[in-house]
């Protein structure tokens, strides 16, 4: 017992094995995870899907705002640069040539006969009529502009001031009393000269500046080219859209968006088709009818200023030189010549009107030689000869190339504007129904996408 003791004693003990620590179970951890996956891709793709279709909603509501509000803005521009600015700057040209020829006609008249043919009065009467007819149509576009405001209100004074003096001028001639510096006609002549020419050329200035910047506005390309910009990046996001669903759903293609595509493509070409149409039409317009128009009728009014200055000069007779200084100044300016008003308007007119202008540019040259001579005769004191040679009705009269100059301009100033009006309508035409197209495509790809989108999300 004791060695058994002893051996039982001396034999080590069996080692315990060590609590082992409560540890992960393999089996159990790895078949849970996948599930938690599936689950949180259920939870979280419908929340996406949502973002993604307010999103495109609101990409799409934006395109039809900002497309529809460019087309609105251009078809009114080009609306009211045939129907509104461009008939007030005519009626502001044909004002001042009413009023330039009027003095024009009268003091001629006066000068030539005490007793003026009844014609001659009747075109005088007529060219007062017509620019307080012009002037009706011009008061209520002073609005917002003081300075044409106060030209119009300078014309709407000044006319009948102007017609009273002509009126005392015929009494004072009938009784025989001779029209010469300080007479009623050169009083007459000088308040045309002073106040109703002078505001009549402000307020023509003003209408042809409203016109170029309307016609800038119709054909202006920045907001066109933003437009396009968001068409791009709708577009964009229309294609990833439906990648995105491809790779989450399976599915190749998304009716919805394919539609919202389809009217986004259609309403961004008919935008830009019709604007490069539209824009095409009013710069043509522009430039070969409202341009070489507004320079023809700067001539017409500088012409008209020589002929009056011309005419004043022969009543005064001072001997002054100013009259015929102002004359050379303004011829530089009608031209023919590199730079000048017959030669701008030339180079830009086409068809009618370039053979027009070319005939008024033959014209004002004869029209020169005949006014130098006048000054030459006005030099000398030889009245009897100026006279003649600036009332007379001859051929070779001032008078007579004074009424053939105007005739001219006058022809190629309608045919200027005749080729206008068919440009600018047709360019304010050409967007028709755009506007509320746009509107109608923007509607229908938020509809689409809305739909499109949510019937992925009902599959959740």
């Amino acid at each position: 017992m004791t060695q058994q003791t002893a051996r039982h004693a001396q034999r080590p003990a069996r080692p315990q094995a060590p609590a082992s620590a409560p540890g992960p179970a393999l089996s159990t951890a790895a078949g849970p995870a996948p599930r938690r996956g599936r689950r949180s891709l259920a939870a979280t793709t419908p929340a996406a899907l949502r973002m993604l279709s307010v999103a495109l909603v609101l990409l799409s509501l934006g395109w039809g705002a900002l497309a529809g509000w460019t087309v609105s803005q251009h078809s009114s521009a080009a609306s009211a640069v045939v129907h509104t600015d461009q008939p007030l700057a005519l009626a502001a040209q044909q004002m001042y040539r009413s009023i330039s020829d009027a003095d024009v006609t009268a003091t001629s008249a006066f000068l030539s006969n005490s007793q003026p043919p009844l014609a001659t009065l009747q075109r005088y009467r007529a060219d007062i009529a017509t620019a307080a007819a012009e002037l009706t149509t011009l008061n209520g576009a002073g609005q917002g502009n003081p300075q044409l405001t106060a030209a119009i209100a300078a014309v709407s004074a000044g006319l009948p001031t102007y017609t009273g003096y002509v009126a005392q001028a015929q009494a004072e001639y009938a009784l025989g009393y001779p029209l010469t510096g300080g007479s009623f006609l050169q009083v007459a002549s000088e308040e045309a000269h002073l106040v109703l020419l002078p505001a009549a050329k402000t307020i023509y200035t003003r209408q042809d500046d409203a016109l170029t910047s309307t016609g800038s506005q119709a054909t202006a390309v920045l907001p066109v080219v933003v437009a396009l910009v968001l068409a791009v990046i709708i577009g964009l996001a229309l294609i990833r859209a439906q990648r995105w669903l491809t790779r989450r759903t399976h599915r190749v293609f998304n009716l919805g968006l394919l539609a919202a595509s389809a009217a986004l493509i259609i309403s961004a070409v008919w935008l830009v088709a019709t604007f490069a149409v539209a824009r095409s039409d009013l710069t043509r317009g522009i430039d070969h009818g409202s341009s070489p128009a507004a320079a023809l009728a700067q001539a017409s009014i500088e012409v008209q200023q020589a002929r009056g200055d011309e005419i004043l000069n022969l009543i005064s007779r001072t001997g002054a030189t100013s009259f015929e200084q102002d004359y050379k100044t303004v011829r530089a300016q009608i031209g023919p010549g590199t730079g000048t008003l017959l030669t701008t308007a030339a180079s830009a007119s086409q068809g009618q009107a370039a053979d027009q202008v070319e005939a008024a540019a033959h014209d004002a040259t004869t029209w020169y030689a005949v006014n130098d001579q006048v000054y030459r005769l006005d030099l000398t004191a030889a009245y009897a000869a100026e006279t003649n040679l600036v009332i007379g009705t001859g051929a070779g009269s001032s008078a007579a190339g004074f009424d053939q100059l105007e005739n001219d301009i006058g022809a190629a100033i309608a045919a200027d504007n005749a080729a206008f009006q068919t440009s600018a309508t047709a360019g304010a035409n050409a967007y028709g129904p755009l506007e509320d197209a746009v509107i109608v495509a923007a509607l229908l790809m938020a509809g689409g996408c809305a739909l499109g989108i949510g019937r992925r999300i009902r599959e959740y």
